[in-house]
Formats: structure tokens, C-alpha cells, sequence
């Protein structure tokens, strides 16, 4: 495999983060691992394999600075940041964190075609589930397991089949979906609006027909979700669990003990389906696959889910086959007989993504002003792959004018900066208020 090296700097070889995507896009790798004094790390049929040689601190540290931007004050306060970008021509959702070794990049690599039942090998039971006209739908399984992508499928089967008004809250967006014959409007926390609960709030006034959570991480996320689902909307979200019993069990115990039994009554009455899924490679097919496990919201489950015996779920999922229930073991022989098979496409680079189609119309990054200064920014503005493959100090905007437009930010060049044999060394980011200057001459000095 040819390696992309562009820069050798005192000995040391470095590549921009368009490279090291696009290298880990090569050999088919789902995650990209980038640490300070260690090899490229990328998860290949779900196993870690390194690349190459040790990825020094000063380049990570300006990846950094270049694809955060303006939210790299947001970084420096809170140690870590999430977001989705196209990079290299492969959509990526990004975390950048803080280790002890220095700023890292934890990055998975998003599939260029549009998730459907069919494209992700899915039972066609799905189809059924995203034509429901109302209720809860959960969509579970440990981290990696193609959730989001699961959940992108169904909400493309609705788009295509139905005239529905379908809103979206994802942290970040991952899959732009693009209207067939639905209106569909996606919203990302941070940038069009400050968090899923306020999100979730607004939906509720904007006559949603679908509405789609990424994630139910806190009690009042997966309250205002449970409420929304009671008032005859179809709701999708997500949890992470490895079965249905627990998905749904969890999602329970997340609230305090004197209102679990109320919680319980209420996810009865609403609860359509669960879905719980892992990926399971196929040497045979050389292919990932994913394997479910399938709960319908019948009379038994929810009399079950009411009294709280989530322990008898498996039971009736074996015998409520009619009923389109599936068990992981039921499944897997699904699969065994199954004989056509989608495979991912190649990566087409050209290919429009949600940097390009909303990247000229967004509006600046949400902000508040504390009545002492100028108004603060609150969270990421939408950035195009440009300034993700170079370092940027903070930018400064253009106010907005109207007109469907927002004017570009101009950044001044960048100053540049030594390197040194010891970037591999620990990084640290010491305060709150540390500046690009400050860390650039802690790097000097090492």
C-alpha cells in the first residue's frame, strides 16, 4: 500500500488529517485511532492493527487547531469535542480529546452510500417497523454496532415511501438525508440548537410527523422522548445495551425509584419495537453483517415492560415469531440461508455531502453575551473541509446580512513553529485560558 507522506520535518515525517482519513480509508478500516508517539491505529473487521510509524504531538495538536477552529476555546474548557466532517472525501465522525499524551483524534469513517434495509443486509421486518404510524422505536447495541446506521435506514424508508414531515436531533449529524418524498429537516446540538431537550421542546410546536433522537443519554432526554411518543408521534431513538431486555431496562432504572413504576406504564403504553444489533463478520462473504434481535410492542411485552419482569422479555421473543419478534439465535439462521448480499460501494469522493449542501447557507455558531462583552460563542460553526486540513487561529466573522448567505471567514496566515525529536513527549493543555501562542512555545521548549 502506498503511503501519502507530504512533509519531512528534522527527521520526523508527518501527513495531514485528509492523509491519515484517507489511508485508513484504504484498507477498509470502520475507526481511525490517532495518539501522540504511537502508530496510526485503525479497526479493521472489528480488530485494532497499527500503521506506519509514531504520530508526533505537534502534528496532532494542529490537526487539532485546524478542524476545530473557533469551538478550540470550546476544547481547551471541556477537554474533549465532537463533530461530523467530510474529510479527505469521507465523512467522518469525529472525537477530539485530550490524553495524557496530548490531543488526540478517536474517528470513525461513515459508508458514501445512503443507508437502506437493503444496502445494510437487514431482515426486511424493519420495512414493517418504519411504517408504524406512531409509538416508540428503540434501536440498541454496544458502541460501533451500526446503530446510527440502522436508524438512517429506517428514516430513508420512510422518506421514500411516505409524505411525513420528519425532524431529526443528532449530536453530530452523521448521514445527510436527502428529501424523496418527505420533508426532512435535520438538526445538529451546537450548531442548530443548544441541546436535545430544547430541540425536543421545539418539535413539539414545528407539526413533526416522525421525530428522531441520536441519542437518549440523561432522565430528561429520555422523558421529553417518551412524552413525544405518548402524543402520536413516531418516534426513533437510541441506547446502548447488548439485548432488548436491556435496553429497555435501562432505559427504566435511569430514573429514580419512586417514579420507575410510572415510567414503566408509560413506555407500555407507547413501545412499538425494540432492536438490539452487533455486527458479525462472514469469512465466507468477507463481510460484516449485522445480527438483531427483534422485540414488537405486543400485549405480552408491554404487560411484561408494566410489571417490570424484563427477565421474561427473552421468552416471549422466542415464541412470538408470527409476530415478527426475532432472538439473536433465530436470526443468526436467518442469515445462514440468506443468499443475496449488498456489499459497500466504493467511496465515491464527488459525492455530495452535508458540508457541501448546507456549508453556504448556515448560520453563524449559537452564542450568549453575559451583558460584559461582546456575545460569546456557545458551540461549532459549520465548517467545510478546508479548514480541517489546515490550522487556523480564531476566526473572525462576517455578521450575517440576510440574503440566504453567510459571508466566509478569513483567517490570517498561520505562524509557523518549530519541531522538535521530542514531540512525541506528553502535551499538556495546563488552564482554561491557554491561547494557541502558550501551547506552541510549550512545544518549543520540549
Amino acid at each position: 500500500m502506498e503511503v501519502l507522506w507530504n512533509v519531512r520535518m528534522e527527521g520526523r515525517y508527518r501527513m495531514s488529517l485528509k492523509q491519515w482519513v484517507r489511508q485508513a480509508r484504504g484498507v477498509q478500516a470502520s475507526d481511525l485511532h490517532l495518539e501522540a508517539g504511537m502508530p496510526l491505529m485503525v479497526r479493521v473487521r472489528g480488530q485494532l492493527q497499527p500503521i506506519g510509524g509514531a504520530i508526533g504531538g505537534a502534528a496532532l495538536l494542529e490537526a487539532a487547531r485546524g478542524l476545530l477552529g473557533e469551538a478550540w476555546p470550546l476544547f481547551l474548557q471541556q477537554r474533549s469535542y465532537d463533530l461530523a466532517q467530510t474529510i479527505g472525501g469521507v465523512r467522518c465522525r469525529v472525537n477530539v480529546l485530550q490524553s495524557v499524551r496530548g490531543v488526540g483524534f478517536a474517528i470513525r469513517l461513515m459508508s458514501a452510500q445512503q443507508p437502506t434495509v437493503e444496502s445494510l443486509n437487514l431482515h426486511p421486518v424493519l420495512r414493517e417497523i418504519a411504517a408504524l404510524p406512531h409509538g416508540l422505536v428503540l434501536v440498541s447495541g454496544p458502541t460501533g454496532s451500526g446503530k446510527s446506521s440502522t436508524l438512517a435506514a429506517m428514516v430513508q424508508e420512510i422518506n421514500v415511501h411516505r409524505a411525513c414531515h420528519i425532524v431529526t436531533i443528532e449530536h453530530p449529524i452523521e448521514f445527510f438525508l436527502s428529501p424523496v418524498r418527505s420533508l426532512i429537516r435535520q438538526r445538529e446540538v451546537g450548531r442548530d440548537t443548544p441541546s436535545v431537550e430544547r430541540a425536543l421542546i421545539d418539535a413539539m410546536r414545528e407539526d413533526p410527523d416522525v421525530l428522531m433522537v441520536g441519542e437518549m443519554r440523561d432522565p430528561e432526554t429520555m422523558r421529553q422522548t417518551l412524552n413525544a411518543a405518548e402524543t402520536g408521534h413516531l418516534v426513533f431513538a437510541t441506547v446502548h445495551s447488548s439485548s432488548c431486555a436491556e435496553a429497555l431496562q435501562r432505559l427504566v432504572s435511569a430514573f429514580s425509584p419512586e417514579i420507575q413504576a410510572g415510567v414503566r406504564t408509560q413506555l407500555a403504553d407507547c413501545l412499538q419495537a425494540v432492536v438490539c444489533q452487533r455486527l458479525l463478520y462472514r469469512e465466507d462473504l468477507d463481510l460484516r453483517v449485522p445480527e438483531c434481535e427483534i422485540i414488537r410492542g405486543s400485549s405480552a411485552v408491554r404487560n411484561l415492560v408494566r410489571e417490570g419482569q424484563f427477565f421474561k422479555l427473552l421468552s416471549v421473543m422466542e415464541t412470538g415469531a408470527r409476530e415478527g419478534m426475532w432472538s439473536f439465535e433465530r436470526y443468526r439462521a436467518w442469515l445462514l440461508q440468506r443468499t443475496q448480499w449488498s456489499w459497500p460501494q466504493a467511496q465515491d469522493e464527488a459525492s455530495l455531502s452535508v458540508d457541501d449542501e448546507i456549508g453556504a447557507y448556515a448560520l453563524p455558531s449559537l452564542s450568549f453575551s453575559d451583558g460584559a462583552g461582546p456575545a460569546k460563542p456557545l458551540g461549532n460553526l459549520h465548517h467545510t473541509e478546508a479548514n480541517a486540513t489546515s490550522p487556523a487561529p480564531p476566526a473572525t466573522k462576517t455578521p450575517y446580512m440576510g440574503g440566504g448567505r453567510v459571508s466566509r471567514i478569513s483567517h490570517s496566515p498561520p505562524s509557523p513553529h518549530k519541531s522538535t525529536d521530542e514531540e512525541d513527549e506528553v502535551i499538556e493543555i495546563q488552564a482554561l485560558d491557554d491561547d494557541l501562542n502558550s501551547l506552541i512555545k510549550a512545544l518549543e521548549k520540549r
